[in-house]
């Protein structure tokens, strides 16, 4: 074991550990391990079969992908994202985990694997991928009963939004014991947060990452999610991260900012030493509007997330870009050339973000290394044009399995596999019967 671990522990007067690895769903499996035993143990053992669990806890075809004999894979530690998780009411620290076979190789349904395939294939060409996440999502009241829609919860002043509080710094103030909290778990969790805005939503709010690694970005959002949850727990609210959570408002995204580094000099090859953009950058473009529609469901991976991409919620539904332009599912803010950069605005917030900054920096790499030319900017609104964006989970399952330049650079185990969770949430999915088919169907068809 890494001698910074044991310092870690013995400094923060740990008591046990969480070993964490994300699924493909982003959700965070492992066991809660006495410090003596995690020390001793070094390394834990764990069912490869974890990685192939749903959303709604279903194992997908694991004889084709783990094999019949359901075996086991190492857990290393990660020692790197060792930290206190401030929620716990005991000295508890979280330890993300790296999956690999006993012969030491990656295990390549892991989602974390893919992220560090990805950034490898950079590195191979002599470059280092920057990424900044902006983060989406609602709170709302609690809500123990799952056919009933979801509404704002209650502010210090005692009530509800009744409108949408665009940028309001009295709507975010409204919850102020619950953002002090949650301020203090991520200062704590050392997750890099730094601002904070209310969204256009009823009970919608954002927070931005400091721009780094894509890795370590994956990581924290990673561990924000769970610490927002928990945040919201302590105050007797819920903290959701649905793409589209409430029926009359904006959906919730995770967008993505990306530059290219040049690990030698340290520039910003999207720019010329004029301070023009480069060729590359035009590459790094056309590469997400080739290659995004066939890795949308590592962008929209649930049924609810193509109920945000729609033309009537004010999210991207193409894949045209702009400068300035947030009707575009590609953005380029204004920016000096040293921070040229473009922003995904496709996520939503319900990916796995391992997952969904792996496959951006993937259709991004394709263009360069392909020499992809882009389109011209739009300079009106993309909302009026066409969809170019696969309009449900079925169809994106398929333009995935389709594309076999992602399932290059990506692994095609790990995107059949992946398909193949999909496939079984969209199954368990079909069979359920909505309140809209009862109401308007039942009696009138």
């Amino acid at each position: 074991m890494e001698a910074s671990l044991k310092q870690f522990l013995q400094e923060h007067q740990i008591h046990e550990v969480e070993c964490v690895i994300p699924d493909m769903t982003g959700i965070a499996r492992g066991k809660i391990v006495p410090k003596n035993l995690f020390v001793a143990e070094d390394n834990m053992k764990m069912s490869k079969a974890v990685l192939m669990i749903t959303v709604n806890g279903e194992f997908a075809d694991l004889d084709r992908f783990v094999g019949p004999s359901d075996p086991d894979m190492v857990c290393v530690p990660d020692a790197a994202t060792i930290r206190k998780a401030p929620w716990a009411i005991e000295p508890v620290a979280v330890v993300i985990h790296d999956c690999v076979d006993f012969d030491g190789r990656g295990v390549a349904l892991s989602p974390r694997a893919v992220l560090r395939k990805i950034i490898k294939l950079y590195n191979d060409k002599g470059w280092k991928p920057v990424v900044a996440p902006e983060m989406e999502f609602y709170l709302i009241a609690q809500n123990n009963n799952p056919h009933e829609p979801l509404r704002p919860p209650v502010g210090r002043a005692g009530r509800t939004e009744v409108g949408r509080q665009s940028f309001s710094i009295d709507a975010v103030n409204e919850f102020d014991p619950f953002f002090q909290d949650l301020s203090n778990f991520c200062d704590e969790a050392e997750l890099g947060v730094e601002t904070l805005i209310h969204e256009v939503g009823a009970g919608q709010m954002e927070i931005n990452f400091s721009h780094g690694d894509p890795l370590d970005l994956a990581d924290r959002v990673f561990l924000f999610k769970r610490c927002v949850r928990e945040t919201a727990y302590r105050h007797n609210i819920f903290a959701t991260f649905m793409a589209k959570p409430m029926e009359h408002e904006p959906g919730s995204a995770m967008h993505i900012h990306q530059s290219i580094v040049d690990n030698q000099t340290g520039k910003n090859i999207f720019s010329l030493n004029d301070g023009s953009a480069s060729p590359l950058f035009f590459n790094y473009i056309a590469g997400l509007q080739k290659y995004m529609p066939h890795a949308m469901p590592m962008f929209a991976p649930y049924v609810n997330s193509y109920r945000r991409l729609s033309r009537f919620t004010a999210a991207p539904i193409n894949v045209r870009w702009g400068y300035d332009n947030r009707t575009c599912g590609i953005r380029v803010p204004n920016s000096d050339p040293e921070a040229r950069r473009l922003e995904n605005r496709v996520p939503g917030v319900d990916v796995n973000p391992y997952l969904a900054m792996a496959a951006t920096l993937a259709c991004g790499y394709l263009g360069m290394v392909e020499g992809l030319e882009a389109s011209e900017p739009m300079r009106d609104s993309a909302y009026d044009l066409d969809y170019e964006l696969p309009r449900s989970l079925d169809d994106a399952v398929s333009a995935m399995l389709d594309c076999e330049e992602l399932s290059e650079v990506l692994g095609r185990q790990f995107v059949e596999a992946f398909c193949a969770v999909k496939e079984k949430e969209y199954e368990t999915f079909q069979k359920g019967i909505t309140a809209w088919e009862r109401e308007h169907l039942q009696l009138h068809v």
